[in-house]
């Protein structure tokens, strides 16, 4: 049977702003993309989440970002690759040690936004994201887009790395993300995303923004905590999954 992990981007409020349902989701989910503080979430989410996540069995990840509250992380920062490096390393260790206060354990990194896709492209800002991984633990799972400078040489690195897709955003005909500011990057039909990542879960093709057949196959899964609808979608994802005969599991180990 094939399995594939569904993984969802939570502890995105601040302080008293909240952001999407984290308890409804991580009923759902089987990773945890936890944020560390720099594009949202703060030490009590980050506790919250993670306490939550041990307790059922869901893997937790460290959601790093560019420091960059105002803009979510969702823009790009021409940020040095040493200060990178050592800003990703901080917010790797802070979920890292509130996790292992909440019982459990940090099993792999997913950049978020801004930085996740520079790091398709941009070399010097993968290397010192790779870098950040690697120093502070090798042991630790790289997420990425399939084919992006960051897992290819996080792999050159010896990183175990993991193949992500998204449930809910359009892709070009090169397997990249659709801007957000394009008509249709983002989709909201329940039904159309169920078919699409059963297709993605069996190694079927899906269709890129053209129309054209495009081919994923992904260790995980992502639904968006933050789009309206989020846990219906997550939770009819879920369905037609198992449905399909797809089983979900983490793509790597829990507590």
């Amino acid at each position: 049977m094939r399995t594939v992990d569904l993984n969802s981007d939570l502890g995105e409020g601040l302080g008293s702003w909240g952001m999407g349902d984290d308890d409804a989701l991580l009923d759902i989910v089987t990773s945890a993309n936890v944020a560390c503080g720099y594009h949202a979430g703060d030490p009590s989410i980050m506790r919250r989440v993670s306490e939550h996540a041990t307790r059922i069995g869901v893997a937790i990840g460290a959601h790093v970002a560019y420091r960059d509250l105002a803009g979510f992380g969702r823009r790009f920062i021409d940020v040095d690759a040493a200060t990178l490096r050592d800003e990703v390393t901080y917010q790797i260790a802070a979920l890292a040690g509130i996790a292992r206060l909440a019982g459990g354990t940090v099993s792999y990194v997913k950049p978020h936004g801004g930085l996740y896709n520079a790091i398709v492209t941009h070399e010097s800002q993968a290397a010192a994201v790779v870098a950040a991984v690697k120093d502070f633990d090798p042991g630790l799972t790289l997420m990425g887009l399939p084919g992006s400078a960051v897992l290819r040489l996080a792999q050159e690195a010896g990183l175990p790395v993991a193949h992500e897709a998204f449930a809910d955003r359009a892709y070009t005909p090169e397997g990249h993300l659709v801007s957000r500011k394009e008509p249709g990057a983002v989709l909201h039909d329940p039904e159309e995303i169920g078919r699409r990542c059963i297709a993605m879960a069996t190694g079927e093709p899906i269709q890129d923004i053209n129309g054209d057949p495009l081919t994923l196959q992904p260790d995980s899964i992502c639904v968006h905590g933050d789009t309206p609808g989020a846990v219906a979608i997550a939770r009819s994802l879920r369905s037609a999954l198992e449905g399909a005969g797809v089983g979900l599991s983490p793509f790597t180990r829990v507590g």
